[in-house]
C-alpha cells in the first residue's frame, strides 16, 4: 500500500514508510503505538558506547525472543528496577534468591531460562572487559565496514547478516547464552552498529551522523 507524502516531503513513500500523527515519516512500524514511536525517535540506532548499555541491549533483545518488543517497552522501567538498572556488576553477584524474586515479578517477563541468561550473562560481559578493556569496544567490531542496501520496502529489513552470524558465535564462544544471530542483529539495530531506519525516514539521515561519528571516536581510541 502507498502511504500519504506528508507537507513538504520529497522522498519516494514506499510501504517501508508511515506518516505519523504529524504528518512526518518514519519507519511504518513506529506509527504503530506511542511507545514505538519516542523509541524510534529517540533510541534505535543511536549508537551505544556504554558497557553497561550493551548489556541492557542484549538482556532486553534476549527478553523479546518470542514476544512483541511493545510488551518490552511496555515493561522496560519494571526490567530495570528488576536488575539493578542494568549494572553488570550488580546482575553478574544475583544467586539463586534473586532468580526467584524475579521470577515473581510480574512487571517483568517471567522466563527462568531467560533470567537465568541474563544473570549468567553479566558474568561474561564482566570476564569480556577484562580481557579486552570494553564489552562496547568488542560489539563495535562486528559494524559492517561497508553501508547496507538502504531499506524502502518492509520486505528489505534482514533478520540476519554475516556479521551478526560472526557476533553470535563470538559471544557464544565467550560463553553468552540466548544471543543467536537474529538477537545478535536485532542488538546490532538497537545500538547503533547498523542504520536500519528506512530511506526518508524522518531520522535515518541523523542516525547516520551520529553513528559515523560514534564509529570515528572509537576507532581512535
Amino acid at each position: 500500500m502507498v502511504l500519504p507524502v506528508s507537507i513538504g516531503a520529497t522522498a519516494d513513500v514506499t510501504d517501508a514508510l508511515a506518516a505519523g500523527s504529524d504528518g512526518r515519516l518514519r519507519c511504518f512500524w513506529a506509527v504503530g503505538a506511542p511507545e514505538y514511536l519516542d523509541y524510534h525517535d529517540s533510541e534505535w540506532g543511536r549508537p551505544v558506547l556504554t558497557d553497561d548499555g550493551f548489556f541492557e541491549r542484549l538482556c532486553l533483545e534476549g527478553f523479546q525472543s518470542g514476544l512483541s518488543w511493545l510488551t518490552i517497552l511496555r515493561k522496560r522501567a519494571a526490567f530495570r528496577a528488576a536488575f539493578a538498572g542494568f549494572h553488570m556488576a550488580d546482575v553478574a553477584a544475583f544467586g539463586p534468591a534473586d532468580v526467584e524474586r524475579l521470577l515473581n515479578d510480574a512487571g517483568i517477563v517471567r522466563n527462568r531460562r531467560k533470567i537465568e541468561a541474563a544473570v549468567h550473562n553479566a558474568g561474561r560481559c564482566l570476564e569480556t572487559i577484562e580481557e579486552c578493556g570494553s564489552l562496547a569496544a568488542l560489539m563495535w567490531r562486528f559494524r559492517p565496514a561497508t553501508a547496507l542496501t538502504p531499506i524502502r520496502s518492509r520486505t528489505d529489513w534482514p533478520a540476519v547478516t554475516p556479521e551478526s552470524t560472526a557476533l553470535a558465535t563470538e559471544l557464544r564462544r565467550r560463553g553468552f547464552r540466548f544471543v543467536g544471530p537474529t538477537t545478535a542483529y536485532a542488538t546490532m539495530q538497537a545500538a547503533g552498529l547498523v542504520n536500519d531506519h528506512a530511506a526518508g525516514c524522518l531520522v535515518a539521515d541523523e542516525v547516520e551522523q551520529e553513528q559515523r561519528a560514534a564509529a570515528a571516536l572509537l576507532s581512535g581510541r
